[in-house]
């Protein structure tokens, strides 16, 4: 929790120098700039909730009437039962009456569960309650009242078994709650992201010796997490010159081209309207035949069908980009790709030839 009445020093806020009062108000340094903010501003921006539940509201709600939230508000990206796999990785699951007594979850160190779940991972129930308050629903962050935020978490974690299906979960009891998190005493500052010499390399000096003058950057999946949201290689990604892999099959030994964005050609293949349209990257937004962020090559062909002046627009359009037209997304400028490149490109999209 952030308490501005405890703040002893100036806060720089947008270039400008604060200070506050005993009543935690905001004071400017100078005179004529700004404003004092009022303690309903500071109110509303003050809401973290810590692990020893410093900031949690007053309130409390039921299981049944977080059901009623849950279904309404959250079900379509998390499931019905909190374990759905289609837009976000499950919330439930992977924890047992065991992991409750020990504070470890042991499924943690097995390769045999197949995926990590929220309260697999999560040490402390104010966490949830913190971020389910502060962003959820998805599409629509700060919609939820405490006593909702307190409803729905609590039916969470009877989904989970932590608690009764018919809790009542309160800022009165969830100390007691936290007491009962599967994975609370999983949790440990005495590591590091990195060992230098078996020891955590938690003061981040940094070599700057022998440097690898090209690094190539890829990723992997382990063999359980490999097929988790179903084959990528069927799936329209939304950013990138690549669709997917075929996750169904053993990973490749080497990415695509010389690198995550390289792209592969010949000289000859380079000055071809294909050619030009990998080198370019236009693939990142145009499909041939299906959205993807931009439209598809066949939608730009037909609504520019018959119009004399149709390459003179796409010109302009390339080259200096814009936004309305197919949406609100915005087609960023290309200055840097030459005149004769986009014309060879615009017409190649307009025609087919």
């Amino acid at each position: 929790m952030f308490k501005l009445a405890n703040l002893t020093k100036t806060l720089v806020l947008a270039g400008l120098a604060f200070s506050f009062t005993a009543e935690g108000v905001a004071q400017s340094k100078y005179t004529g700039i700004g404003r004092e903010a009022t303690k309903a501003e500071v109110a509303a921006w003050d809401i973290d909730v810590r692990p020893d539940f410093k900031g949690l509201p007053a309130g409390s709600g039921n299981t049944l009437r977080g059901q009623e939230v849950w279904e309404g508000r959250c079900a379509s990206c998390h499931g019905t039962f909190g374990e759905s796999n289609e837009v976000f990785t499950p919330i439930v699951g992977g924890t047992t009456k065991e992991d409750m007594k020990t504070g470890r979850v042991a499924s943690l160190l097995s390769d045999k569960q197949p995926q990590r779940t929220t309260l697999m991972k999560v040490a402390t129930v104010s966490t949830l309650w913190d971020y389910i308050y502060r962003a959820m629903p998805w599409n629509a962050p700060r919609t939820l009242t405490p006593d909702d935020t307190y409803a729905v978490l609590g039916y969470i974690l009877a989904m989970a078994e932590i608690v009764p299906d018919d809790f009542t979960l309160s800022d009165k009891n969830i100390a007691d709650v936290q007491k009962l998190m599967p994975n609370r005493n999983g949790m440990t500052q005495a590591h590091g992201m990195w060992n230098e010499g078996g020891k955590p390399d938690v003061k981040a000096t940094a070599c700057m010796t022998n440097c690898t003058k090209h690094v190539t950057i890829g990723s992997s999946l382990p063999d359980y997490a490999r097929n988790a949201h179903e084959n990528l290689a069927l799936q329209n990604r939304p950013y990138g010159p690549y669709r997917g892999v075929d996750t169904t099959k053993p990973p490749v030994s080497n990415l695509p081209g010389k690198g995550l964005m390289a792209v592969s050609m010949t000289a000859a293949e380079s000055i071809t309207p294909e050619g030009l349209f990998k080198k370019h990257n236009c693939a990142t937004c145009h499909a041939p035949a299906s959205r993807a962020i931009g439209p598809a090559i066949s939608e730009v062909a037909a609504k520019y069908k018959g119009q004399a002046d149709a390459i003179k627009k796409m010109h302009a359009k390339v080259k200096v980009g814009g936004a309305g037209v197919w949406g609100a997304i915005p087609m960023p400028p290309h200055a840097h790709v030459s005149d004769g490149d986009i014309e060879v490109l615009v017409k190649w999209m307009l025609t087919g030839k």
